[in-house]
């Protein structure tokens, strides 16, 4: 059974930096993209930041910059490194993992449980 487990946000000052952690638990064949999505209040869920597996990143055009979507394979872990972090950050963040079930043919998406940053002075 595979499980995404994320680290734990928080309250940070703007301008400030926070970084959350995913790892995949489990048996699995393999991982591909990883992938670091948010939920904003009052808007709709949007892709923040994603790797692939030889380590290519795409960031929305919100956090370019401030963002960064390291991964360690051995780990089986993907981070999100928030810098220069504003009020609109606030958001649930969420990743999310494509991933091929041991002795399956097809990939499927799993998602952590979600972790709640607030930026706030």
């Amino acid at each position: 059974q595979v499980q995404l487990v994320e680290s734990r946000g928080g309250l940070v000052q703007p301008g400030g930096s926070l970084t959350l952690s995913c790892v995949v638990n489990g048996t699995f064949a393999a991982l591909n993209f990883m992938n670091w999505h948010r939920q904003r209040p009052g808007k709709e869920p949007e892709l923040v930041a994603s790797i692939t597996v030889g380590g290519r990143q795409d960031y929305a055009d919100l956090v370019r910059g401030r963002f960064i979507i390291p991964r360690d394979n051995a780990k089986n872990s993907v981070y999100l490194q928030m810098n220069n972090l504003e009020p609109e950050d606030t958001a649930v963040y969420l990743c999310n993992v494509l991933i091929r079930p041991t002795g399956a043919a097809d990939w499927t998406r799993y998602w952590g449980q979600g972790t709640q940053v607030t930026v706030s002075s």
